[in-house]
């Protein structure tokens, strides 16, 4: 009876904590996108990763942001767990590197926002109306009710 009791208990424990799920594996995956095996292969890869970095540079750095999203299992991934020969491993420095350049051009245009939203005409002085953008109507004579 007592054992009975033990497996019912085992059972609405299990039922309280919810489905199980089978554990995550230290091999390294086999796709090294968001969308698995629907995505891009390992090889193909590399190259994504290059070219989203790559056109990082050129006044794009959202794709940095893009390329840290979807090549996101290799950027959790630690680099002990890759295989030198891996193309996962070729992937990984391009996907670190967007993350760092994304992470710094996020503060400074935080920064240079935050500088402009709260310094305001108290820190520029008379060269904040040349600098603000919101009276270039006025400026160019666009408005009819001056």
């Amino acid at each position: 009876m007592d054992r009975r009791r033990g497996e019912e208990d085992d059972e609405e424990r299990q039922a309280l904590r919810g489905p199980s799920f089978p554990a995550l594996s230290a091999e390294p995956a086999g796709w090294p996108t968001v969308d698995g095996p629907l995505g891009l292969s390992a090889e193909e890869g590399v190259g994504y990763a290059r070219s989203f970095f790559r056109w990082g540079f050129f006044f794009l750095p959202f794709l940095w942001a893009v390329n840290c999203f979807y090549f996101w299992p290799v950027l959790r991934r630690s680099p002990s767990t890759l295989p030198a020969s891996s193309p996962l491993h070729q992937i990984r420095p391009y996907v670190m590197r967007s993350a760092i350049g994304f992470l710094v051009f996020s503060i400074l245009l935080t920064t240079w926002s935050l500088t402009f939203m709260i310094g305001g005409e108290q820190l520029f002085g008379p060269v904040w109306k040349d600098l603000v953008m919101y009276n270039l109507a006025d400026k160019l004579g666009l408005t009819g009710w001056t």
